[in-house]
C-alpha cells in the first residue's frame, strides 16, 4: 500500500475528505520524524514505538574486495511493533 492508497483507505473508513486525510498524515509523519530525530520516543500503545537507536562503528568488508573498511557509527530510526499489531499479524 502506498501513500495515495492509504490515504483512500483511511477517508472510507472515517468519512473524512481525502485532502484532511492527506494533511493529517503529513502533520503526523513530520511529528514523527521531528521528535526521534531529536531523541525521544513516539509510543502508540499497542501499535508500536517509533524510536532512534546508536549503532557503534565497527569494522566491515567490501564484498568486492574483501578489503577491511571502517563504517562509521550512525543513528538511525527504528521501530518497535506493539502487541496488537504483532498478534494481527501472526494471526
Amino acid at each position: 500500500m502506498n501513500k495515495a492508497e492509504l490515504v483512500t483507505a483511511i477517508s472510507e473508513r472515517t468519512g473524512l475528505e481525502k485532502n484532511k486525510v492527506e494533511n493529517f498524515l503529513n502533520a503526523f509523519t513530520e511529528v514523527v520524524t521531528e521528535d526521534v530525530a531529536s531523541g525521544n520516543k513516539v509510543q502508540l500503545v499497542g501499535f508500536g514505538t517509533f524510536e532512534r537507536r546508536h549503532r557503534e562503528a565497527r569494522t566491515g568488508r567490501n564484498p568486492k574486495t574483501g578489503e577491511e573498511i571502517h563504517i562509521d557509527a550512525v543513528d538511525v530510526p527504528a521501530f518497535k511493533p506493539g502487541k496488537l499489531f504483532k498478534d494481527a499479524v501472526s494471526a
